[in-house]
């Protein structure tokens, strides 16, 4: 059914009203912003109402949208913003002078998120089970002890200590780098076996025993690199709202689950996704909203940033931060690869 264009005013002005107070709002609100009588605007909500736009919580209580009239007011109705100049600022200054690491980028670009939106904010670090090694490096720590170091098309920087009952000298760097070189640079974890490593490690002859460990660690660590981990933060901030009350313990309890988090964060291919409710097809969210944005590394997506929090959101001041954090996020991550 198409909407009228006083049936479109009434649903914006309900659900702006309740996104901001929370309360149900009544015909006697609306009157004077849209210039109807209460009567005119009691009849147009029943029947935003009678076709599933707006809900009525009690007999006697105003109407708030209903979960289909949020996808509503969220495509077609929402006013457009973009992010504050302050916003910016922290967001720029704040990712800049982390580490550098994509794991620290990623953990600052949550807290960031759930800072600033007062939800739950969660991080998926880049994941490609096609990612490649970009580069390697080996870090002299002591006369037998390196620092190995893998570098993935992702942008995610791997490293392990490793010892050797050897000293690990020029010589011995140099194999190692020939070996990387010609065995590993440019594919992924996936290309890798025991067999393999077992069938290289025999061809050192004499170097085999100082070799193995490294090689060993450069393999485990690009298979670490591959994987996605998933960062929350602010997950206390679910308990602020009074209508998750009956849901926070299986909102949590999801959440416990990286697999189930990430699915449903990484929902979707659009520059901005919002799952609202029962769409994220997830029992545990049926009654919040989850807004994410992808990020990615050379062109490519590789993982994405979001939030979740209850249907009751300021989607179109929160959907701007998401998605200029997402944006700072790709540019780190993909400047650290052109490096």
């Amino acid at each position: 059914m198409e909407l009228s264009e006083r049936k479109k005013k009434i649903l914006a002005s309900v659900t702006e009203r309740y996104i901001m107070t929370g309360e149900p709002v009544g015909s006697k609100v609306l009157c004077d912003s849209l210039a109807v009588s209460s009567a005119t605007i009691r009849n147009e909500m029943s029947e935003l109402s009678e076709i599933g736009y707006l809900e009525q919580p009690h007999t006697s209580a105003g109407r708030i949208p209903s979960q289909k009239g949020l996808r509503f007011y969220i495509n077609n109705l929402m006013e457009s913003y973009d992010i504050n100049d302050a916003d910016r600022f922290t967001v720029q200054s704040r990712l800049d002078n982390s580490d550098g690491e994509p794991h620290e980028i990623l953990a600052e670009a949550a807290r960031l998120l759930s800072e600033m939106t007062g939800c739950t904010a969660v991080a998926l670090t880049p994941y490609d089970r096609h990612a490649t090694i970009r580069r390697i490096e080996l870090v002299p720590m002591s006369l037998k002890t390196v620092l190995v170091v893998v570098l993935m098309s992702t942008g995610v920087i791997k490293s392990r200590i490793c010892r050797s009952d050897s000293d690990i000298d020029l010589e011995t760097a140099e194999l190692f780098y020939n070996i990387a070189a010609a065995n590993f640079i440019g594919r992924s974890a996936n290309d890798f076996t025991v067999a393999d490593i077992q069938t290289l490690a025999a061809s050192l002859g004499e170097k085999a025993l100082i070799m193995t460990p490294m090689l060993v660690a450069l393999t485990e660590l690009s298979g670490e690199a591959s994987r996605c981990t998933v960062i929350t933060e602010g997950q206390s901030n679910l308990l602020n709202f009074k209508e998750l009350e009956a849901d926070v313990y299986n909102l949590y309890e999801c959440m416990k689950h990286a697999p189930a988090l990430a699915s449903i964060i990484n929902k979707g291919n659009e520059r901005v996704n919002i799952l609202i409710g029962r769409e994220s097809m997830n029992r545990a969210f049926e009654n919040v909203s989850v807004i994410s944005s992808k990020y990615s590394v050379s062109g490519k997506d590789v993982g994405a940033v979001g939030i979740i929090g209850p249907l009751r959101l300021d989607y179109a001041r929160i959907i701007p931060n998401i998605m200029y954090i997402s944006e700072t996020v790709s540019k780190l991550l993909s400047g650290m690869i052109d490096e």
